[in-house]
Parts: structure tokens; C-alpha cells; sequence
């Protein structure tokens, strides 16, 4: 219990906040492998689906502010790097988020073994908890201190992923987004696979599979653009 009393404290040293509900703070950076067979809000992935759109919206807010002389088509370019799981598991790396993630026994030990798509999930369910517990403004606080330094007109340049390329063409070409449906998990709670499929308007044009469920949308969606023609079979390795 020590233990993870220290690091929530770390926890709140590095978002510049103390946590009135301190079982949300240690949600939020709990890995699932640690709460395997508790009930779901033990770990940080409910946590991760709300901070993930939270984070969405105040990232937008943010550059719509910042960029007047920019397009719909920039923005959303701007913003899909700056929310992008490279991006937010450098910064959280950067933070010292890994060294307040709480791991079960099956994960504690492996090092570098999963630990990218953690530091992305503990950073937006960090959000998620910073606005359950505060409200909008000390999630704001956080996302603007870490974010901001990255914002650079250069990420409008291009989509950097599958799933950022795939919504850039399906909104320019098909004026809608695409969306993700998870149909399967499999394996045990600390190694699982999921698979998903992605739709664009309402049709089914891709199905993906990977070790975490961002993992399988980008999966997903890399198959997506195969099908509609956007990336050749023969760029497939070089865009994974």
C-alpha cells in the first residue's frame, strides 16, 4: 500500500494537482494486469475511453484558438499528431508517468514490452481523472502545459498513421469520419489480442488485429486504405 501511496504523490507532483478522490488517482495508473479479475474501473481503462475524448476537445479548442489562418483540413492534421500514441507516450515518458504505473506480477519486470501503448493509455486516463475529480479546468492545465511545447505549424504538413490518414481522406472524400467497432479479445488479461473493424459510412472496409485496441483500429484502418485504394499492397510494410 506504501507503495502506491508514493506514487500517486508522484502522480500529483507531475500533474501539478492534489487528488481530493485518491482511488480515481490510483485508477488512472493502475495497468490492467494488476487488477486482473477486480471490477473494470480498477484499472485505468474506463478511465482512458473518457480522458481519450476529453482530450479531443480541449487539443481542438486549443489550436482553433491558436491558428486562425488555419483550415479545417490543417487543424485536423495538427490535431491528430498532437493526440497520437507516439506523441503522448514520449510526452508521458518525458513526465516520469511509467514510474507511477502500477503493474501486476505478469507485467512487472519486462521493461520496454508494452510499456509505449501504457504511457499513451496511464497519459489520457490521467485527463479522464484530472476532470472527474476537478472539472475542465486543471484537465486543461495539464494537456496545455505538456502539449503546447509541441504544437508547430509543421504537423499540418501531413498524417503521420493509418488511422489519421484514413480520417484525413474519408472526411475529404466521403464527408464523414470513420469509425471503430472492437469485435474480439482473446488471450489472457496481460497478453491479450483484440480485433477490429473500421466503417466508413456505415460500411464495413477494414479489419485489424494487435496486441492493444489502438494497435487494432491502426491495424484496421492501414486495411481500410488498401481497399479503397489509397495505399498499394506494396507500401503496406513500409507504412506499419
Amino acid at each position: 500500500m506504501a507503495s502506491r501511496i508514493s506514487q500517486i504523490d508522484r502522480l500529483e507532483q507531475i500533474t501539478n494537482y492534489v487528488f481530493k478522490d485518491k482511488a480515481l488517482a490510483q485508477s488512472a495508473i493502475t495497468h490492467p494486469s494488476a487488477v486482473e479479475g477486480e471490477p473494470i474501473w480498477c484499472s485505468y481503462e474506463r478511465l482512458e475511453f473518457l480522458g481519450d475524448s476529453i482530450l479531443g476537445a480541449l487539443v481542438a479548442t486549443d489550436l482553433f484558438e491558436r491558428y486562425h489562418d488555419m483550415d479545417e483540413g490543417c487543424l485536423t492534421r495538427m490535431k491528430i499528431a498532437l493526440v497520437s500514441g507516439n506523441m503522448l507516450s514520449e510526452v508521458a515518458g518525458e513526465l516520469g508517468l511509467g514510474e507511477c504505473i502500477i503493474f501486476g506480477g505478469s507485467e512487472r519486470g519486462t521493461h520496454a514490452r508494452g510499456m509505449h501503448s501504457a504511457l499513451e493509455n496511464v497519459y489520457e486516463a490521467v485527463v479522464g481523472a484530472l476532470y472527474l475529480d476537478g472539472g475542465a479546468e486543471p484537465a486543461h492545465a495539464f494537456v496545455e502545459r505538456t502539449l503546447e511545447p509541441r504544437m508547430s505549424r509543421h504537423l499540418a504538413a501531413t498524417a503521420e498513421s493509418p488511422k489519421s490518414l484514413l480520417q484525413e481522406v474519408t472526411q475529404r472524400d466521403f464527408k464523414c469520419a470513420p469509425s471503430y467497432k472492437l469485435i474480439g479479445q482473446e488471450g489472457p488479461a496481460h497478453s491479450p489480442t483484440f480485433t477490429s473493424v473500421v466503417l466508413v459510412d456505415g460500411k464495413r472496409v477494414g479489419r485489424g488485429s494487435g496486441s492493444s485496441k489502438k494497435e487494432a483500429e491502426s491495424m484496421a484502418a492501414l486495411a481500410a486504405l488498401r481497399h479503397l485504394g489509397y495505399v498499394p499492397a506494396a507500401d503496406e510494410e513500409a507504412r506499419e
